[in-house]
């Protein structure tokens, strides 16, 4: 634990590891779903969806491992279980039922945009209170809006060659 990094944060610790242990279960979570979303993809443009989501992934993991160093900086217990994930949530798991790049594509900028509002709450939180955190949730939430974009380019992309046709 970091004293003085806990000192700096005063009275807010507890709130800021609560908040960075509940974006923690939505970075494994969105893991998981690229992940596995990567694996399962069908139709169209598969190769490239692929692609891109196994990069996500590698994204969610790192974003992950950086919550958790800071959750310890300060102190806290990152979350230990996965049982935990879908209790803390904030963003949730979609399951890749429909396999079809459409529907991958979707569901995945659904939660980048969760993502984007899970982060800005936690750049206006700590702005004035935790530059540390504040600079993390930033470099984060700035990723999280590049994925957002790039997933709706593949999808803007494949309904072009769907009106193609």
């Amino acid at each position: 634990m970091g004293t003085k990094a806990r000192e700096l944060v005063g009275e807010h610790a507890d709130r800021i590891v609560e908040l960075l242990n509940r974006a923690l279960c939505d970075e494994w979570l969105a893991y998981y779903q690229y992940w596995i979303g990567s694996k399962v993809v069908k139709g169209p443009m598969k190769s490239a969806v692929a692609a891109e989501l196994v990069q996500h992934a590698q994204d969610e993991l790192r974003h992950a491992d950086m919550l958790a160093m800071r959750i310890l900086e300060l102190g806290g217990t990152p979350v230990l279980t996965p049982k935990k994930w879908f209790e803390l949530t904030n963003c949730g798991y979609d399951s890749p039922e429909n396999p079809f790049v459409k529907q991958i594509l979707e569901q995945n900028i659904k939660g980048e945009q969760c993502a984007i509002d899970t982060y800005n709450k936690i750049v206006k939180f700590t702005k004035d209170i935790d530059p540390v955190t504040y600079n993390i949730a930033l470099q984060i939430m700035t990723d999280e809006v590049e994925h957002e974009e790039d997933l709706q380019g593949l999808l803007e992309d494949l309904m072009n060659m769907e009106f193609l046709k």
